[in-house]
């Protein structure tokens, strides 16, 4: 309701700087006249457009669309310590900054433009996600649309859905095993401002990414630069590294990272102690921006096997 009453108020507003206009023409001193229904002109227009883009926003939030498979996830063991792994180093980041998959925080602000508010969602029992049917929950994460149908517009910047199907159902099985615990978090969690609006209806916020169908399997685990290549199609490295990883580029959503083809001067212990500690050979400290922390808590072989797809980049 909210988001419509933007688009009425601009066409209110319009309405009046055309009134206005019609009424400056009656004035008899030419240049008032001229002028003042010249401005009121122009306003007219720049209301009536980022009106049409506030609208074309708005259909855009509804456009996105993917059937949730019917599956029910076992949570043995196995899957539960694996879908824990994967939380640590990868869903922690946004979901657990204030307590285990609690959620609660604002990643609109971490944002150049404040077009509205992310709020990492409370996926713990305390939250909505206890309503959920386990392919509603595998269907959030593979292309970040909630269980009624609407888009989950951070989640589908995130390249989570590029983990396998295994690993997914790994990370359902983890969220369920947990207790409940923190508050609930705003229903839906993204809430795009009228700026967010206008630039979404504009072209000028992404998409999201491509919706995904299909299987997606993971090469088996180990210290390879080809399970490397895995781990980084899913951790969003390239979001401010670059798509080739050898560096960001002004104007991205994210903020601009250096290029990671550094990392073939460094040795293996080097670049894991670097993600462990925050501070690589050089002594220098990684951005605050920058989510070592849970990236770092991947086991050595994972590690070990990011620096070896790195080391083999081309630059």
């Amino acid at each position: 309701m909210l988001n419509l009453l933007s688009p009425a108020a601009l066409i209110a507003m319009a309405a009046l700087f055309a009134w206005c206009g019609v009424h400056a023409l009656r004035i008899k001193n030419a240049v008032l006249k001229w002028s003042g229904a010249g401005l009121a002109g122009l306003l007219t227009v720049a209301v009536l457009v980022a009106s049409a883009f506030m609208i074309n926003g708005l259909v855009r939030l509804d456009s996105r669309s993917a059937a949730a498979p019917n599956i029910k996830v076992a949570a043995t063991p196995g899957q539960i310590e694996r879908g824990h792994a994967i939380s640590d180093s990868f869903c922690g980041a946004c979901h657990s900054r204030t307590g285990t998959l609690t959620g609660g925080v604002d990643i609109g602000k971490d944002l150049p433009i404040r077009v509205g508010s992310f709020v990492s969602a409370n996926l713990t029992p305390a939250g909505e996600l206890r309503h959920w049917s386990d392919g509603e929950i595998f269907r959030a994460i593979r292309n970040g649309i909630a269980a009624d149908g609407h888009w989950l517009i951070i989640m589908s910047y995130t390249n989570a859905g590029r983990l396998s199907d295994d690993d997914i159902e790994a990370v359902i099985a983890y969220i369920r095993s947990q207790p409940a615990a923190g508050e609930i978090t705003p229903d839906p969690p993204d809430q795009l401002n009228p700026l967010g609006l206008i630039m979404l209806g504009a072209g000028m916020l992404p998409r999201g990414k491509p919706v995904l169908s299909g299987a997606i399997m993971a090469p088996p685990k180990s210290a390879t630069a080809r399970y490397g290549e895995y781990i980084l199609s899913y951790q969003d490295c390239r979001e401010c590294h670059g798509a080739n990883l050898t560096g960001g580029i002004q104007g991205q959503l994210a903020p601009v990272g250096p290029g990671l083809d550094m990392v073939k001067d460094w040795k293996p212990a080097e670049f894991i102690s670097t993600l462990r500690t925050g501070i690589d050979p050089t002594g220098h400290e990684l951005g605050k921006q920058m989510p070592w922390r849970p990236i770092g808590r991947m086991d050595d072989d994972e590690l070990t096997a990011i620096y070896e797809y790195l080391a083999h980049l081309r630059s």
